[in-house]
This record gives structure tokens, sequence and C-alpha cells, in this order.
């Protein structure tokens, strides 16, 4: 297995800028893995696909505003901070740019208007140019940064809201569970109603959004570890719902992360409840213990993403999907279209 296994080219075009309206427009390409169909419909009738009984599992984690602007103490510099994980109160992980003239006792001042000025100090700097940070003042830290979209979008989004789950409610994310992007509240309502579960994790999106596998072989990437929730209820929910044999659907990749490390975590094959630290790297030859259908976005090439949706598709089915998503001009990544594998 090599990175080059998960790389293509993508049109520059084909990246969505900006996010349809409503949300649950958006395309959706449908892969079947026992007979290798791909069919293609609207997101919004998704609700053709879920049988009662089914259990959707969602991402509940919300973008926090992480990107900060400030000015380096003494010189005045610009700088760009941006927020990946709380340590403590006041400790955070953070990219930084420019990243070479910030080493350990920097200063950053940052300004939430011209009588309101906390500081942030680098305290040490990490492996893969990450930062520890300390701010001087937490309250006005999450009132004075701007949700941060990612790299390749340039368009600005006119409502942050937009860029949110309509169900997030667990401040912690550097960037959206975007899968999560298409759900309307009424999409929702329509889905529940037809006898679909509805239950909540938590994953706090982080680093590995943002950074490609610049590995030959994937097996050496470290990946970034993110802060993982699955509570009592969930536990007890899922269990019966596999008791039962109906279908648990992860919404997202980062829904199928902490429930499989849960799962690993746990005496297989029982799911134990789980809070702490994910690490686990899903590559092809994986053996999913939770998940049975995944909802998911058009993924950058040479992510750990692909790689997910690649072990849980098959190599050739998705490789198929990625072909002819851009033969049809499908809109890629967070603000894109949507697939569901089943």
């Amino acid at each position: 297995m090599k990175t080059d296994d998960f790389d293509y080219t993508l049109p520059p075009e084909l990246i969505a800028q900006t996010p349809v309206e409503p949300r649950d427009r958006s395309r959706l390409m449908v892969l079947n893995r026992k007979d290798g169909s791909i069919s293609h419909c609207k997101f919004f009738e998704i609700v053709d696909y879920l049988p009662e009984g089914d259990v959707l599992v969602f991402n509940d984690s919300r973008v926090i505003p992480a990107r900060l602007k400030g000015q380096r103490k003494g010189s005045g510099g610009r700088v760009e901070i941006l927020l990946l994980r709380r340590v403590n109160s006041s400790l955070w992980e953070a990219l930084v740019k420019p990243g070479r003239r910030l080493r350990t006792g920097s200063a950053v001042e940052i300004s939430l208007d011209s009588s309101e000025t906390f500081t942030a100090e680098i305290m040490e700097v990490r492996e893969g140019g990450i930062r520890l940070i300390k701010f001087s003042d937490e309250e006005l830290l999450l009132k004075s940064g701007e949700v941060p979209l990612p790299p390749y979008i340039h368009t600005p989004l006119a409502d942050s809201d937009r860029y949110q789950t309509v169900y997030a409610r667990v401040d912690g994310s550097a960037a959206a569970p975007t899968a999560g992007l298409h759900f309307t509240h009424e999409l929702l309502e329509k889905i529940e109603r037809k006898g679909i579960e509805f239950l909540f994790v938590t994953l706090h999106v982080g680093l590995d959004t943002f950074r490609p596998v610049t590995e030959e072989d994937p097996r050496e990437h470290v990946i970034y570890r993110e802060y993982g929730v699955v509570s009592s209820d969930v536990v007890a929910a899922l269990t019966e719902a596999k008791r039962q044999h109906r279908r648990v659907i992860a919404v997202g990749t980062t829904t199928v992360r902490v429930l499989e490390q849960a799962a690993l975590t746990g005496k297989s094959p029982e799911l134990e409840t789980f809070e702490g630290w994910v690490d686990l790297f899903i590559l092809p030859g994986h053996r999913f213990r939770m998940v049975d259908t995944l909802v998911t976005n058009f993924h950058l090439p040479r992510s750990t993403l692909l790689m997910l949706v690649t072990a849980f598709g098959g190599k050739e089915l998705i490789a198929e999907a990625y072909r002819e998503a851009i033969a049809r001009q499908y809109r890629f990544y967070s603000f894109g279209d949507a697939m569901l594998i089943t």
C-alpha cells in the first residue's frame, strides 16, 4: 500500500466555494457495496434509503471561532493563530503564521476592540509545527476569533452558521464535520417520523483535516489526536441495535473514527463508554466493528479521510465513484456533494 494509491486529479472548478441552498438540495451519490452499483439523487432523497429501525449516528461537535489575528509584541508583525485543541482553560495547541519567527517565549497581542486586549504566549514548539500557547484571557479569546474555513475555500461566507451542522452543540472543533452539513431540521424531522433512531457522539475535528499524508507509505503517517466522547446512553442504544441486527449509519468519517475507537477499547464485540483521545488511523484492511453504512463527502487526494472511505467502500468502488463524480461534475470537499455507502 502506497500513499499514491489514494491520489487523483481534481479540476479546480469542482472545489465548492459556497454551499448549496437549501442544505439538502446538494447531490447524493449512492454506492452499493454488494453489487457495485452507483446511482444518483438529491440529498433530501436519502430518506428513501433509510428503512425503519436504522440508527443514524451524528457528530455533534461545534466549530469554535478558532482563527485569531494579532500582532507580534515588539515588532508589530501580523500573526494568525489557528486553535486546534484546548489543553486546559488557558492552554491551547495551535498553528501559527508565520511559524518560523514565533519561537518559545514569543508573545502576540490580540485586540477584541480598542479597549480590550489580551496576550498569547508561545510556551512550547511541538512536532509538526504545532505551538502550545497560553492565553491571558479565555473569555476574550472565545469572543475575538473567527470561524475558520478550509484553505481551499476562497469565497467569504456570508453566514458563519452555514459552516455548522444544524445539530451542533458541543464547542471544540477547528473544522466542521462536513457530512452533516447537508441535513436540515425539516429533513431530520422527516427521517425521524419514518422510525429512524438518532444518536449523538462527539469528536472535535483537528489538524488532520488540513494535513495531507506526505509519507510514501501511509502506515508511517502519525495521525493527530482528537478528543471524543461516546456516552453510556449511546453505548446502550447501539448495543441493542446490533443485537437486533439494525443498521448503524455513521454520518461522517469523524463519527466512524470515534465509534470504531470505542469498539476497539471495549471487550470486542462489546462497545464500551468512551471519553478520551482518538488516534485511530483507519486504512484498508481495517475490520469495521460498529459501522454498517456511511454518509460522507468527497475528500482531498492523499488524505486520511479518503483512506478511511476506501477502507470502508473498497478500492475499486471508491475509485470508480470518484471518476464518475468528476465526470458528472459533482461538487467536492466541505461545501460539496455527498455519498451514501451502503
